[in-house]
């Protein structure tokens, strides 16, 4: 079992995505700044987040053991935490309408003003609150592409024979749409910043965790010297 995730199965199908997926060493080079709730008031969660069947599971019985602890939290649980979506073809996080001063000053226009339920009225995350706790790790009980944002491991395709793990770029956001500008590349610690320093090392604490639970050294493979042929 890996000391950075409870949900062995989501990680053994992400590790084969992750043993055959490129990475992108030209997109890290992203200029990022780091992740400050005081900045982003958790922008990058007003939609919740997508679950596989076992982290949608382990949530609900997550929220039927610790529901008070979530309360003193400051958070007010619906009865239904985890909704179907797209037609009951994916199953997120429930969302709650934001309230007044919760938003980031900057807030996406095409985001909605929603938030994911775990979020407290200043950004922070309910599930990681219990997992510091709990000396289990900030992430353990976090589904796996919630901790690892703003980093994506696109899926092969018609167009792209492997896997890659990238960072998106806002003209080739993957959920960019005619009326929908883009996810990742909009969040504040997903959009490029002149002021900011190298994905890699901004993110190296999550590239190191998806290391380990992948199987496969990411950060190493990033930070290694370049050599010109």
């Amino acid at each position: 079992m890996s000391k950075h995730t409870h949900y062995t199965e989501t990680a053994s199908d992400l590790r084969m995505q992750v043993a055959e997926a490129l990475v992108d060493h030209e997109a890290f080079e992203t200029l990022l700044k780091h992740c400050t709730l005081k900045r982003c008031s958790a922008t990058c969660c007003y939609d919740g987040v997508y679950l596989s069947d076992e982290e949608a599971k382990g949530i609900n019985c997550l929220v039927d053991n610790e529901r008070e602890r979530f309360v003193g939290y400051g958070l007010t649980l619906p009865k239904v935490t985890v909704v179907k979506v797209r037609d009951g073809m994916a199953q997120k996080t429930a969302t709650r309408p934001a309230e007044a001063g919760e938003l980031a000053n900057d807030f996406p226009e095409h985001f909605e003003k929603t938030r994911c339920v775990f979020l407290d009225s200043i950004g922070r995350c309910g599930i990681q609150r219990l997992c510091m706790e709990d000396n289990l790790g900030d992430w353990y009980l976090k589904p796996l592409t919630c901790w690892i944002h703003p980093i994506v491991i696109l899926p092969k395709s018609k167009s792209r024979p492997r896997p890659i793990i990238t960072i998106v770029q806002l003209d080739a956001d993957p959920q960019k749409t005619d009326s929908y500008p883009g996810f990742a590349s909009c969040t504040h610690c997903g959009r490029t910043d002149e002021g900011g320093e190298p994905a890699w090392l901004v993110l190296v604490k999550e590239l190191r965790a998806l290391g380990e639970v992948a199987g496969r050294d990411i950060f190493g493979e990033l930070s290694a010297p370049r050599i010109d042929y």
